[in-house]
């Protein structure tokens, strides 16, 4: 991989340095803006920007882009529900979508958006409840409380969602208080073939041509909710070079602020079992494909994000691989603990914390194959099994006081657990059997085929047998059943008969254990001893850097800037007659028929995409990139190769964000699609002048 690391901050010694952060919002470096582009954002200007940005609450980010509820995202965030409402007759991953009139607008079987309408610092109460706490006494206070302070906030509101978010690896704790919103229905999506245009080979590269946007809108009460206080408006010309930007998102999570001992089990461990079991599930679905037309367009979404996944944890480990940028790691470490190590009483406080760590993470090595297949990989493989398990378990932790109960089933999350739980969306039993099929392969393989769990789980069938009999047994793809099952508690899952629910009753004793085990042993122990590390990092360096990241909503700054590859120069902004010069008429590189039959009304010039400095990673993706005015310049929906190693550290001169320009999106809209009243939203008066119409997608 072409790296140069430069890292700013290591294992956050110092306050970030060029355009590196993932910020909270109640801690933004404002004057740091202003000193580097002569713009000090407001709090005014922070609360606008927070408010009008938004959150999918299956993993991406979005944004509110008009008074009515308008919400725009990347097309591969929402393939999800764009896969869900298509069949045989109408693929709209294929051919695209629109709703020409509201009334046609579609809602999503299984989408929630979520708003940031507040942050609270419960890091005070938490650490009081903890005190003088370790091992199981201080997990389970820690997780009583976190749900106390959850259900305090929401209060029984299923409109509300609220989450305590650990930062700065337990040193600050935050209480995250969301507007929620379950209704939400699909408006405009392109065509795959555009939205992901180069495919898997130009994925995380640059230059790139995609149009990757979705368009959905949030509903309230059966009616287009209101968002006319915050929303972003659309900007006239899009982003320049050397524009200063920002990018208002959900980065998924970074691990710049690990121990060693933690990034060296990623290195050695994580990491290459990652990228082999994916290699394999790739090859699998690969050759599911293949059955035919029908298997691999039920198939395509999940091979989607089997690559993706593939390539960003190949990039991340070969960041860690780096013996360059690891020395840098393990000086930044050193150079902290002989901090400590001279201060007697930080020495008592704080000297023991990366000796435990280490000692928990070497534990970990020893079980971590069975905490996989025990607790993890079922639930991961069969959406059936998911609802089998969420029954199982939902029974017998319902009846549990809130604090006592798995996190999971906290009551502040019943709400987004019963919409997933209950949801419409289509499950294919030919799919289902296939990956289950091989997550029961993977098991009997990696355990041994002598191992008790593996015996009790296969008795004397094959993966392949077991898995037909109980997918093709359970009647759990009926909504109906799923709801009579937890309405019926216990009593009514206890007397199922259903196979996938016999099967979840099976495994449950086993994935329970093996779940205590790494709560109380492995997890409490790096939590508290993360906790202490990053005391002795703020009474070292103070408290002017920003958290890793955890799938919260931060603000990163940055500019519209090429960079050099291979002593080349990468120009910051492609264009769209460009997009027709890649076209070569075979996937991955084949354009679809909306937008050959209009290249020459399409104005050539138009910006398509473009880079800036902004500091995003996975989860930002569907992040809108505003200007100094807080209007939309662009469309977060890449990094380029060299920030897959952005969740160890952060390097200005290579890292870059890649965007669809906000120009690109406008001309595809008009002269491609004919979706005026998408148009009409974004840029008010837009439409007066009658827009080219060439070949909807729809």
């Amino acid at each position: 991989m072409k790296r140069l690391f430069l890292i700013a901050t290591l294992l956050g010694a110092a306050p970030a340095l060029a355009d590196e952060g993932m910020w909270t919002y109640n801690n933004f470096p404002s004057a740091k803006v202003k000193e580097k582009y002569g713009f000090e954002p407001t709090q005014q200007w922070l609360d606008k920007v927070r408010l009008s940005s938004a959150r999918l609450a299956g993993g991406c980010s979005a944004s509110f882009v008009s008074p009515e509820g308008l919400v725009m995202t990347n097309h591969h965030c929402a393939r999800g529900c764009i896969q869900q409402l298509s069949t045989a007759k109408k693929d709209y991953i294929a051919n695209g979508f629109y709703a020409k009139a509201q009334a046609e607008e579609t809602k999503c079987p299984a989408m929630e958006i979520n708003q940031l309408e507040s942050i609270t610092d419960v890091t005070a109460e938490l650490n009081k409840a903890t005190q003088g706490l370790s091992g199981k006494q201080y997990a389970d206070t820690l997780k009583a409380k976190m749900s106390e302070l959850e259900q305090s906030c929401s209060a029984g509101n299923a409109k509300v969602r609220c989450d305590v978010v650990t930062l700065y690896q337990g040193g600050q704790y935050n209480l995250y208080k969301y507007r929620r919103f379950q209704d939400v229905r699909l408006v405009m999506a392109p065509e795959h073939a555009i939205a992901f245009f180069g495919g898997d080979p130009d994925n995380f590269e640059f230059p790139r041509y995609d149009l990757d946007v979705t368009f959905l809108r949030v509903y309230e009460d059966g009616k287009p909710a209101d968002t006319s206080k915050n929303y972003f408006k659309w900007s006239e010309k899009g982003a320049k070079e050397g524009e200063l930007t920002f990018i208002s998102g959900h980065p998924g999570r970074t691990s710049r602020g690990l121990t060693i001992a933690e990034l060296e089990f990623h290195r050695d461990v994580q990491l290459p079992k990652t990228l082999m079991q994916l290699s394999e599930l790739r090859g699998m679905i690969a050759e599911f494909q293949k059955r035919g037309p029908e298997q691999k367009r039920i198939s395509n979404n999940l091979l989607f994000g089997v690559e993706n996944s593939l390539k960003a944890s190949k990039g991340r480990h070969e960041a860690l691989l780096d013996k360059k940028f690891f020395a840098q790691k393990v000086a930044a470490e050193q150079e902290l603990r002989k901090k400590v190590e001279s201060n007697p009483e930080m020495k008592k406080k704080y000297g023991a914390a990366w000796d435990e760590i280490a000692k928990a993470q070497e534990q970990y090595r020893n079980f971590r194959t069975e905490h996989l297949f025990k607790e993890q990989g079922l639930n991961g493989a069969s959406d059936l099994f998911y609802i089998a398990r969420t029954l199982v378990r939902g029974a017998e932790e319902l009846q549990k006081e809130n604090g006592q109960r798995l996190r999971e089933f906290s009551q502040a999350g019943i709400p987004n657990l019963e919409a997933r739980l209950f949801s419409p969306a289509p499950i294919y039993p030919e799919l289902e059997t296939a990956r289950l099929a091989f997550t029961l392969s993977k098991m009997r393989e990696e355990l041994g085929a002598d191992h008790p769990f593996v015996k009790k789980v296969l008795g004397k069938e094959s993966p392949e047998k077991l898995a037909a009999r109980v997918v093709k047994g359970s009647k759990l793809a009926d909504v109906k059943v799923r709801q009579a099952l937890y309405k019926g508690g216990q009593a009514a899952v206890d007397a199922s008969k259903d196979p996938m629910i016999e099967l979840a009753k099976l495994v449950d004793p086993d994935a329970r254990a093996v779940r205590k085990q790494f709560e109380e042993n492995v997890e409490a122990v790096i939590r508290k001893n993360s906790e202490l590390i990053a005391k002795a990092k703020f009474e070292v360096y103070g408290t002017n850097q920003y958290p890793d990241a955890t799938f919260s909503l931060r603000l990163s700054y940055g500019s519209v800037k090429g960079y050099t590859e291979d002593g080349k120069q990468v120009a910051p902004i492609t264009q769209m007659a460009n997009t027709f010069d890649r076209h070569t008429g075979e996937d991955p590189f084949a354009l679809p028929q909306s937008w050959l039959k209009s290249q020459n009304v399409l104005t050539g010039s138009t910006p398509m995409n473009f880079v800036s400095t902004n500091d995003i990673i996975g989860g930002n993706s569907g992040s809108p990139v505003i200007n100094k005015d807080g209007e939309i310049v662009g469309l977060v929906f890449d990094g380029n190769i060299q920030s897959l190693g952005g969740e160890y550290g952060f390097d200005e001169s290579v890292n870059r964000a890649v965007s669809v320009h906000s120009e690109a999106i406008i001309e595809s809209l008009k002269k491609i699609y004919g979706a005026t009243r998408v148009l009409e939203e974004l840029r008010p008066g837009s439409t007066k002048v009658p827009p080219v119409k060439a070949n909807p997608a729809g």
